[in-house]
């Protein structure tokens, strides 16, 4: 069983109708972005959605949003390279490095949206799930070192 299929674990979010793979596939050839594939396993299961998720809030934007509020927020202006996803529902934006293939989760404020305010959180979509989950932000914070962009 995935992570993704632990239904305790997800009780508390609110999560969207699963994505359709042709939406998916079509935000790939338009942006030209390979999304890592723990993360399409993760729209295929739940299209985002937002609550509490263990011991941390999160709201994670759907396929269909992510372009949007990429462009809404400016994050190819302010962070080339940085393709968000969602955030804590406050300050802090969720997104995935496409500097590198390996594609890690960093945390950036929205506020500032520059690489060198950037924390990575996790090496994988579902890693950062997981230590949301389990310790939530602060703990994920507090084991990062700051980005050097």
């Amino acid at each position: 069983m995935s992570f993704f299929d632990k239904s305790e674990i997800w009780r508390e979010f609110s999560a969207n109708p699963p994505a359709h793979l042709q939406a998916i596939e079509k935000f790939e050839a338009e942006s030209r972005i390979q999304l890592p594939q723990d993360y399409v396993c993760f729209l295929q299961k739940m299209n985002g959605g937002e609550g509490e998720f263990g011991e941390a809030y999160l709201a994670l934007w759907s396929i269909d949003d992510i372009v949007e509020r990429n462009r809404g927020y400016m994050v190819a202006e302010a962070t080339p390279g940085l393709l968000v996803f969602g955030s804590d529902g406050g300050n802090e934006a969720f997104g995935f490095d496409l500097r590198s293939n390996a594609k890690e989760i960093v945390a950036v404020p929205f506020i500032v949206l520059d690489w060198k305010d950037s924390i990575r959180v996790a090496l994988t979509f579902t890693a950062f799930l997981e230590a949301m989950y389990e310790f939530g932000p602060d703990a994920l914070f507090k084991s990062s070192t700051k980005e050097e962009g």
